[in-house]
């Protein structure tokens, strides 16, 4: 490659991103690894090499901090950055071009950058501080405001805060809130990691007086979390860490951080809590706190508060950001005589009135997920968790509003009001919108099909995610739970990588999981942990971890090599992943079996005893099967990191616990011991049997849920598996039918219902419109969502060769939809670009559009095609450019292509 200036040559890099983000304020990353894109005007073009420039002037690429120089490779995802060390609180801009294999040179990129915060913990100057007066102890979870004043001798050129809290906070600069990002600084494993962000002020700042508010909360760290009422898991003061940098013209840089200098009050919200909602008193606003020349003098002291520096990290997840806005669809009226919202949506965020409110009036908003059976208002299933917000106005005056809770979020569709009796229907749907809030992930893939309740039921797939991807992934966003519970997201990750990008979402949750994986490599339940605390107060100090969910240890970095390609995350949880496998290996007499401690085993399943939240498959096999799982998981990842030895230990492992588990489990006659969906299901998906005896499961998996008329009886556990045990083994057309059954139990029986996102019971609401218990009756629980993996990749088409991650090597291989869905279409938005699959079938012919991006190559196979009446563009295949083989391969045909855009068509064989 020649660095000059080049014409247009159909060659282009776009999308450039270092770890996942477009420009990135705020990095603590020494060696932080970059990928892009390429577009192309030809067909099965592949990267030859590549040449990367990082610089600290974006107008000076001579002098660079690295230039990789031309690297004969075609890598363009996770390249390692390899240059003279980063250094703190500095701007790099980097860009990239690369040639192809025709030594086609693009132009260098457009320029993107990345910022870094702090490498080391001595770069804090300031202190954490809390108020000195105990405020919050008179009122448990209310919230206290802190100012700085200061003047400044000019406007400076460039200006960070650097913020964190023990606690919630939201941040001001001269009345205006600083960013968009909500319930910083999330939600961690606090005692281990503790994470602050990264603010540019400069435009917020002026010459002369300026003033810096902050409001702090309770959160996660000091409010209430659990259903046993339980407070103050991680500290019993919220406090505030705040550091400002700023930089002049003529080189002066000035930090300003808290200190004994700030001042405190009491805030405006009496109360802010995760479950409870938020209560804000107007009247006791003072005006211009945050602002310069504001009167502090009535203001308390703070003071200082020893908390450590030494587990800050900078921000890691997708910020929680309001993503977007609805507006009620209608006003009920209940036989009750409450006055209700509908959104519409089951949804997750929070509600926002914005109009007159009288002087001294107040209202109270109260959410709820469903009507009772009389059409009532109903929150008996939030159990302890009020979610209300409760809003007083100022008692001097009428005044124009616009109010939405800041410290809390509510899981939600309908929304009762009290105290607006004298607005209309009409100026209700006017003055209240629902704010849509989660952590902004990207979207990244998307699904449909030609009938239009699997479309519903993929819509009530991404809602539940939006919805319980909110800084961690929780079981459910409303009752008094909301906790990262692990086995939910192991079931449901690789769905949603389909749905979203959710690569630094799951790096911060995994970093955390091995935070707070105890000694033994058990894993607890929830992460991050406040349940052991619990159990340890009970007296239980053995701390077990459960099969199925301790294995998100494993499961969870692994897909995220799958879809990401990324070997550093990998690595860094390695010797988790290990900890866990090695942990079962030590319990019990028996070292290849499971069957001691315990477990959730197939947690809700319909073929559960009276009263017991556990399916009948023995709990043993479960916890064998997903020991066998996350051992071959564990010799795979060694393989890719190169550990020989451990390669050849865990490869030895994994044999012996499948012949344990075939002498415990498999009869001599190759009959499963336990004669259960989920039970044949793990066998198969996790390879557990000998060919023989993987026929006659299948065959009689296929018989259980014929036999069970077209219904599943699976719970947590083996509902993911299920349809995909079916398809791989020749019965697809019973996984069509599941799929679309619409009775109860299945995944469309809720729609029926009303269901707008993923329920935790098959039957939350029962058939004769009863509900579940109280107790535990989630309608916004998105495990059994995990089906949509399987809509993306057997229905639509869309999936991987997984010898090659990240999609490196596409795999196109619809398996269609038996004449009851007669079309699909799914896109996904990969490490390398769009990919697309489409299908549409109309009696014997089929047509399908395949995009495959640039650097990468797919094998397509078409199902029961004849050879000869393949064609793409009306073109035989001989002639195509971009295709490299044709074969024929048991009952299909595999072509292998390269990038590009491509029309299939081809004619089905004749039934023999």
């Amino acid at each position: 490659m020649k660095d000059t200036l080049l014409q247009p040559s159909g060659l282009e890099v776009i999308q450039l991103q270092c770890e996942y983000r477009n420009e990135w304020l705020g990095s603590d990353q020494s060696h932080p690894q970059f990928s892009w894109i390429i577009q192309s005007d030809q067909r099965a073009t592949v990267q030859a090499s590549y040449r990367i420039q990082v610089s600290q002037d974006i107008q000076n690429w001579q002098q660079l901090c690295w230039d990789s120089g031309h690297v004969k490779s075609d890598q363009s995802i996770q390249v390692k950055y390899a240059g003279s060390p980063l250094q703190s609180q500095t701007r790099y801009y980097y860009r990239v071009q690369v040639q192809d294999q025709w030594e086609r040179t693009s132009a260098w990129s457009a320029i993107q950058w990345l910022e870094t915060a702090f490498f080391d913990q001595s770069e804090w100057q300031a202190e954490w501080i809390t108020s000195e007066k105990e405020w919050h102890n008179a009122q448990p979870e209310s919230v206290f405001q802190l100012r700085k004043s200061l003047n400044l001798p000019s406007r400076p050129i460039s200006a960070r805060i650097y913020a964190s809290a023990a606690g919630l906070y939201e941040l001001t600069i001269n009345g205006t809130r600083v960013g968009n990002e909500w319930f910083t600084p999330g939600w961690t494993s606090y005692n281990h990691r503790h994470q602050y962000q990264t603010y540019d002020v400069t435009a917020y700042l002026h010459m002369g007086d300026n003033a810096i508010g902050v409001s702090l909360a309770d959160g996660w760290y000091s409010g209430r979390l659990g259903w046993e009422n339980q407070r103050q898991h991680y500290g019993e003061h919220k406090a505030l860490l705040l550091q400002l940098h700023l930089r002049y013209e003529d080189g002066q840089e000035i930090i300003i951080g808290t200190d004994t200098s700030w001042q405190s009050a009491p805030s405006p919200i009496t109360l802010a809590s995760i479950y409870d909602g938020e209560h804000y008193d107007a009247s006791l606003e003072q005006q211009g706190w945050d602002q310069p020349l504001f009167d502090a003098s009535e203001w308390s002291k703070v003071k200082v508060l020893e908390l450590p520096y030494h587990h800050l990290i900078a921000q890691e997840n997708w910020a929680v950001r309001v993503t977007e806005v609805l507006t009620p669809v209608d006003v009920i009226h209940t036989p009750a005589g409450e006055t209700v919202l509908d959104m519409g949506q089951n949804m997750v965020g929070r509600v926002r009135f914005t109009g007159v409110l009288p002087a001294g009036a107040s209202y109270t908003l109260y959410h709820a997920e469903i009507l009772d059976q009389q059409g009532n208002f109903y929150r008996g299933n939030l159990r302890t968790a009020k979610q209300a917000v409760h809003y007083i106005a100022d008692d001097t005056q009428d005044r124009q509003i616009s109010h939405a809770p800041r410290f809390s979020f509510q899981g939600f569709r309908y929304v009762q009001v009290e105290g607006l009796d004298h607005l209309t229907d009409q100026q209700l749907l006017e003055v209240f919108t629902g704010e849509v809030m989660h952590s902004d992930m990207p979207i990244a893939g998307s699904f449909e099909c030609s009938h239009p309740l699997i479309n519903q039921l993929q819509s009530n797939i991404v809602w539940g995610q939006r919805g319980n991807f909110l800084d961690v992934p929780t079981d459910c966003p409303q009752r008094d739970e909301r906790l990262g519970w692990t086995g939910d997201a192991q079931v449901f990750i690789r769905t949603a990588a389909y749905n979203y990008n959710i690569a630094p979402f799951f790096q911060k949750w995994l970093r955390d999981l091995s935070a707070d994986q105890r000694s033994n490599g058990s894993v607890p339940f929830v992460v991050p942990d406040v349940l052991s605390v619990l159990d340890e107060e009970k007296g239980d100090t053995e701390l077990p971890g459960s099969a199925a969910w301790g294995d998100a240890a494993v499961i969870c970095p692994w897909v995220m090599y799958l879809h990401y390609g990324d070997k550093k995350l990998l690595q860094e949880q390695y010797s988790s992943m290990k900890a866990w496998v090695d942990y079962i290996y030590n319990q019990g007499n028996n070292q290849h079996l499971w069957n001691t401690g315990f477990h959730f085993g197939d947690w809700l399943a319909l073929d559960a005893k009276e009263n017991s939240y556990m399916g009948s498959t023995p709990t043993d096999l479960v916890a064998t099967s997903y020991f066998a799982y996350s051992t071959r998981i564990v010799r795979d990842t060694a393989v890719v990191l190169g550990e020989v030895e451990d390669e050849q230990l865990y490869s030895e492992r994994l044999q012996q616990i499948i012949q344990a588990y075939r002498h415990e489990f498999v009869t001599p006659a190759g009959r499963l011991a336990a004669p259960t969906q989920t039970a044949h299901a793990l066998a198969l998906m996790f390879d557990l049997l000998d060919e023989h005896d993987q026929q006659r499961t299948a065959l009689e998996l296929n018989r259980l849920v014929i036999q069970n008329g077209y219904h599943l009886t699976t719970g947590f556990v083996g509902t993911p598996y299920l349809c995909f045990a079916l398809s791989d083994h020749g019965y697809h057309d019973t996984a069509i039918k599941l799929l679309l059954q619409e009775q109860y139990p299945s995944w469309l029986y809720p729609l029926s219902k009303g269901a707008t996102t993923i329920w935790e019971h098959w039957d939350s609401i029962k058939p004769d419109g009863s509900f579940w218990p109280d107790d535990m009756n989630s309608y916004n629980h998105y495990a059994y969502g995990a089906i949509g993996e399987w809509l993306y990749r057997y229905v639509a088409g869309l999936d991987m060769d997984e010898s090659l991650p990240a999609y490196k090597k596409v795999k196109i291989h619809p398996l269609y939809g038996e004449g009851e869905i007669t079309s699909a279409r799914a896109t996904l938005e990969s490490a390398y670009g769009t990919i697309l699959c489409s299908w549409i079938e109309s009696g014997e012919k089929r047509q399908l559009e395949v995009i495959i991006p640039p650097n990468t190559t797919a094998d397509v196979i078409l199902e029961n095609a004849l050879l000869s009446s393949i064609q793409e563009n009306d073109q035989s295949l001989q002639d195509v450019q971009g295709i490299q083989t044709v074969k024929e391969i048991q009952s299909a045909v595999s072509v292998t292509i390269g990038s590009g855009h491509y029309h299939f068509t081809y004619t089905q064989k004749p039934i023999s």
